[in-house]
């Protein structure tokens, strides 16, 4: 949406500067999308995961053209490396990227390149952009990372805001004294300075004292035929603290189990990993930018278990 930084900055800002011609659909719809690249020809597509997903299984796909497509840009959450593949080969997206940033940073911070190899396009969220620096921080005592070890994204850099609008308390809580921003979210960065995104440090599910980042199963699952997008979210438990939890939506026609879930994942990552708990899902609760709200899955866990221990 244009009121969000994605497509007001990287959206209007950066067509106007260029002299681009822009397509603004009203709302967004799956099959309007498909067929105003095919009429009007579009060279770029923008959206979230969950968008290009939406287009991608749609029963129609196969009717459209998207030979006029060559770019484009992924953002706004965790973008899947099967999703990716299939926009780079289905959709002729070949010099499509990826970035990651925040509203905070104005908002981009990382970004894949076009020459980048297959596995940095799909599997990374990029380099630094110019001006900007990077690093990976440990949560416990806030020093800087080995390349290949996990820990939280901080930024430095001129495009940082200066602050939360009459919000001194909540500024000094994101923004330290070296002007580091720390974003939240938990990375790792390879030897070449291409950044991987694991996850939200809130959104960590902690089983019986061990540590779960949803974005590892999730990346596993989408390898499973019949599942069109999957999210791994905490679910309350009296045993354990937190249980791990599945919300599937299926591919039309498809037929699963929760056992099939399960059964999926068996000897193939850790135990204590498997869903516990799956529950299929026609959509996910949103934000108006189109980012899932995972605490909103957390909580209607509650509800769909509430026999859970």
């Amino acid at each position: 949406p244009l009121f969000h930084c994605f497509g007001c900055v990287l959206g209007v800002m950066a067509f106007i500067n260029h002299g681009s011609c822009m397509v603004i659909l009203e709302k967004f719809d799956p099959l309007l999308i498909m067929a105003s690249v095919e009429q009007e020809k579009c060279t770029g597509l923008y959206g979230v995961p969950t968008m290009f997903i939406a287009v991608l299984e749609h029963p129609l796909f196969n009717k459209f053209d998207f030979s006029s497509l060559r770019t484009g840009i992924m953002a706004g959450s965790n973008c899947p490396i099967r999703v990716m593949e299939k926009v780079i080969d289905q959709m002729n997206m070949t010099e499509i990227t990826i970035c990651y940033g925040l509203t905070e940073a104005s908002p981009v911070i990382t970004q894949t390149r076009q020459h980048d190899d297959i596995r940095v396009r799909t599997e990374t969220v990029g380099r630094a952009l110019p001006h900007l620096e990077v690093k990976v921080i440990d949560l416990g005592t806030g020093k800087e990372l080995p390349r290949g070890q996990q820990g939280e994204v901080c930024v430095k850099g001129y495009s940082v805001m200066k602050g939360y609008y009459n919000n001194p308390e909540a500024t000094a809580q994101t923004i330290d004294e070296e002007g580091w921003l720390h974003s939240g979210d938990l990375g790792v960065m390879d030897e070449t300075g291409n950044l991987s995104i694991t996850g939200r440090h809130k959104d960590m599910i902690i089983r019986g004292g061990e540590n779960i980042y949803p974005r590892e199963i999730e990346e596993f699952l989408y390898r499973m035929d019949g599942i069109r997008d999957i999210q791994v979210a905490a679910v309350p438990s009296e045993k354990y603290g937190e249980e791990v939890g599945a919300f599937v939506i299926l591919n039309e026609g498809a037929n699963l189990e929760p056992s099939d879930i399960q059964d999926f994942c068996r000897g193939k990552i850790s135990r204590y990993k498997i869903p516990r708990y799956v529950h299929f899902i026609d959509q996910y609760p949103m934000t108006a930018s189109g980012k899932i709200q995972k605490y909103k899955l957390t909580e209607m866990s509650e509800e769909i278990w509430p026999e859970r221990r």
